[in-house]
Formats: structure tokens, C-alpha cells, sequence
């Protein structure tokens, strides 16, 4: 059991300035799996007044790019050799499969610190162009300077890096605040941090409640905020960053919609869906958790997808054959239970799953994964994100319907369209309103795109030249001819 009794402020371990601490409970086993130091107000303030002094005087903001390039390579020569230890670690606090964390929780991760460090060496920090009056005009990229940066416990570490590495490379100073359930691997990340060569001040990793999340978005310190986690919690962060013109970056919750083409292949289809509806559980912004289905093949393509469902092992996450891993808490599990008790008083048929526990299962967070149909756009099930391995089919009778089910929803973070007809879907994805599309596959999160959503979704982007472009102002300087 891990008691860690320090936090990571300005690139130290200190004590924390309360005794408060932070209980991980096992999801399989609801057994303790670590008690760590929690942080209170005053360590935020210490931690942003440490920020603020790195921004404002230190060296980070102002090195070359190169330099902070290499400091980015150097945290990724750490990291690779530790990614089992990660794995392990995220499949404890959470309960992700274990082949799973090594994908997608640990390899991944590492992928992007090298994809983004290599975007960095490419993007034009400076540049000159004519101006329309006659004088060149220079346009500089400079840091923003203090972000407030929160990830939710469902893709730590991977959202960790997707904030943490462009404001580095960006020249910024960041305060990061990990899920209260999820400590262990930011820890791990600290630890990597530790005597790298940044200077005082520039990182601090607190993880903590929502007052902490709610002190550190108020923080006058604090320049910019990053957030990720429930379009609820992202419209409580905008309204606490509006007062002050903060910069502020949402990514959001989602209701994304699968759209099945008539010609595509029912097998094809149901194996897609078992990564884009179920991955980690459902626990992600991104699962597609609506399946539009022609009207006339619906049967044929249900079956495909019962008979994918029922054979995904549930179960112990350290398992290599399980497919499906518990909730990250009770509280998460008795509310997709409640989702799914939902759907069946409003009609939709269940066609498999539902509230039981999984059979031989007696202790965990654990949901069956569940498919209904006949669901209907005005449903709860269809309208609310249930961040849980819960299905709905609903059937459309020709593309225009299908465009219209899949535009129906408050969300447009991700989406799909399946069809061997390339062009055919591409013809139809380009009439859905969303921010990131995949043909014949689940949304890919490349590094190298911009990845972020419309509507309730969210603002802003993350990843590509347009995410390190969060992290930077522009300033124009022109010159006399």
C-alpha cells in the first residue's frame, strides 16, 4: 500500500499544510489500495505563488524551444522504461484491464511525449510576413504563463500528458490537479519529474477534491485553465473563469453517434463497437454509445452485436482475458445501474446485460456491458452521456433520417460511419456536427490532429499544432518600412 505523505509542489516533495488525506479503494476488491497526503487551499497557493515566480522571473518561459524540446526527450527516457510499473498502477486505482492500461493507460502516454516533442522542433515560433501597408510584420509565439490544468480518473495519465507536455513546450508554468481517485500514477509522473532539469517552480502535481479543482480555476494567479471532465463541472469552470477574461479550454462530455451504412458488414460492425462503445468500460468522453442502424437490417446487425457482448470476459482487471473491468467507484456504478433501470421504464428493450451483478462476481464495481434497442432520441438513455458500457440502437429508414438522429444531441465530441464505401462515408461524415470523425474505426487520438468538441463538448482544442497553440498568445510586432 502506497502512504505517501508529501506533495509535489514547485518540483519538491513537501509536507502538505493540512493532515487530510486522500483514501484509493481496489474497484475489484473495495479494498484500500493506498492513502496519500491530500492537499488544502493554502498548497494550491503555494504552488501557484511558485508558478507565478517561475513564469514571471525564472528562465523557463524565455529558453530557446530546443531547450525545452530536450527537457520533454529527457522526461520520455524516464517514462518508457516505467510503463509496466504504470499499467499496474492505473489498473489498480481504477480498474482498467490490464491489457488495456498497457495500451492505451502506459504506451500510448509515451507515444505522445515523442509526438508532441517532435511537433514542437516543427512549429513556427516566430515568423515574418509582408504587411498589407507596406512594413514586414513579426509574429511571435510566447507562453501564456500559469495553467491550471485538471484531469478526471478516467484516462489519467494520457490526459496528464495531453496538458502537462505542450505547456511545457510552450514555455509555461503549470499547477496539475489528478482526480482524487486516481493519485498513484500522477505520482509516478512526479517522481519522474524529480530532479529533471526544470527550473523551481515550473510543475506542481496536487491531486484533490472539487474544492481544490474550484480554488485553483479561481485562482488570481493563475492565467489559463485547462479542463477536462463533465459538461456540468466545464460550465461551473467558465462561469468561475469569465469574471477575469481567463483563458479557459473545455473538453467535455459526449453522446456520440456509430452510423451503419446498409453495406456494411455486421461482424465488422459489432467488432468496432466493442472498442468504440466499450472501451475502458464506457468510461470515456468519446465512446460512441449510440448505434444508428438501417431500419430494414436491424436484426441482422443486433445479433452481431448480442453475440459480441457475450463473449467479453467481466471481471478481475489484472486478468489478461477480461474485456470489461469494474467502475471507477460505487457512486459511478449505481449511477449507470440507474441509467439502465431508466431506459427499460421509458420503453427501450433490453436485449442484453442490465442491473444484475456479472455471474460469479460477488464484490466490485461491476456493470454488465448492455445493449438496448428501440431506443428513441427523446429517451434519457439517449440524451444524457451515461459514462458506462451501455448500448442503444436506434433505426433510421434512410441517410438524411440517420444524419438528423446523429446531429439530435446537445454533444459533438466523436462519431463514426461505417461502410466498405469510402467515399459514401466520407460523404456522410462530413454532414455530421462533430469535432473528430472516424471512417470504418473509432475516432483515432492521433497527436498529431486537433481533437476537441462542438456544442456542449467543449472549446478549444487538444493535440496537434492547434493544441500547443493553447498553451501560446501571439504577438504581432510591426516594423517601419
Amino acid at each position: 500500500m502506497d502512504t505517501r505523505q508529501q506533495l509535489f509542489i514547485g518540483g519538491d516533495w513537501v509536507a502538505p499544510s493540512t493532515g487530510d488525506t486522500l483514501e484509493v479503494i481496489s474497484p475489484h476488491t473495495e479494498e484500500l489500495v493506498a492513502r496519500v497526503a491530500a492537499p488544502g487551499p493554502a498548497d494550491v497557493d503555494r504552488a501557484v505563488a511558485a508558478a507565478r515566480a517561475a513564469f514571471d522571473e525564472g528562465p523557463w518561459p524565455r529558453a530557446d524551444p530546443s531547450e525545452r524540446i530536450a527537457v520533454v526527450r529527457a522526461l520520455l527516457a524516464r517514462y518508457q522504461p516505467r510503463q509496466e510499473e504504470l499499467a499496474r498502477l492505473v489498473t489498480a486505482e481504477m480498474g482498467a484491464p490490464i491489457t488495456f492500461s498497457r495500451s492505451a493507460h502506459a504506451r500510448l502516454p509515451g507515444a505522445m511525449m515523442g509526438a508532441f516533442a517532435d511537433l514542437a522542433a516543427r512549429h513556427p515560433w516566430q515568423e515574418t510576413r509582408p504587411g498589407a501597408f507596406g512594413g514586414p510584420i513579426t509574429v511571435r509565439r510566447t507562453p501564456i504563463g500559469v495553467v491550471g490544468a485538471i484531469v478526471p480518473w478516467n484516462m489519467p495519465m494520457f490526459l496528464i500528458v495531453a496538458k502537462l507536455i505542450p505547456a511545457l513546450l510552450a514555455g509555461c508554468a503549470i499547477v496539475l490537479k489528478p482526480s482524487p481517485e486516481t493519485p498513484l500514477d500522477a505520482y509516478l509522473m512526479a517522481d519522474l519529474l524529480t530532479d529533471l532539469d526544470l527550473p523551481p517552480g515550473v510543475v506542481s502535481i496536487l491531486p484533490g477534491d472539487r474544492e481544490i479543482g474550484r480554488h485553483l480555476v479561481a485562482h488570481p494567479g493563475v492565467d489559463k485553465v485547462s479542463f477536462t471532465g463533465s459538461t456540468a463541472a466545464g460550465k461551473e469552470v467558465a462561469a468561475a473563469c469569465a469574471p477575469r477574461l481567463r483563458r479557459v479550454g473545455l473538453e467535455l462530455g459526449g453522446k456520440s453517434a456509430a452510423v451503419v451504412l446498409d453495406d456494411a458488414d455486421p461482424v465488422v460492425v459489432a467488432t468496432g463497437m466493442a472498442v468504440a462503445g466499450l472501451m475502458n468500460g464506457g468510461q470515456a468522453c468519446v465512446a460512441q454509445t449510440r448505434i444508428l442502424l438501417p431500419r430494414k437490417h436491424v436484426r441482422e446487425y443486433t445479433d452481431a452485436l448480442v453475440e459480441m457482448i457475450e463473449t467479453l470476459t467481466v471481471g478481475d482487471p489484472f486478468d489478461p482475458d477480461t474485456r470489461i473491468g469494474p467502475m471507477v467507484t460505487r457512486r459511478q456504478r449505481d449511477r449507470v445501474r440507474g441509467y439502465i433501470d431508466q431506459g427499460v421504464r421509458e420503453g427501450a428493450r433490453l436485449l442484453v446485460g442490465g442491473v444484475e451483478p456479472p455471474e460469479g462476481v460477488e464484490r466490485g464495481w461491476y456493470v454488465r456491458p448492455t445493449l438496448f434497442t428501440d431506443v428513441t432520441p427523446g429517451m434519457r438513455i439517449a440524451r444524457e452521456e451515461i459514462f458506462g458500457p451501455v448500448l442503444g440502437v436506434f433505426a433510421y429508414d434512410d441517410e438524411d433520417e440517420a444524419v438528423r438522429i446523429a446531429n439530435d444531441t446537445d454533444y459533438g465530441l466523436s462519431g463514426s460511419v461505417w461502410t466498405p464505401d469510402i467515399e459514401r462515408g466520407l460523404a456522410v461524415a462530413r454532414r455530421i456536427r462533430s469535432g473528430t470523425l472516424g471512417i470504418n474505426q473509432p475516432y483515432s487520438m492521433d497527436p498529431a490532429a486537433p481533437f476537441g468538441g462542438v456544442k456542449a463538448s467543449g472549446i478549444g482544442r487538444e493535440f496537434g499544432p492547434e493544441g500547443l497553440d493553447e498553451f501560446l498568445e501571439l504577438t504581432s510586432i510591426s516594423i517601419a518600412a
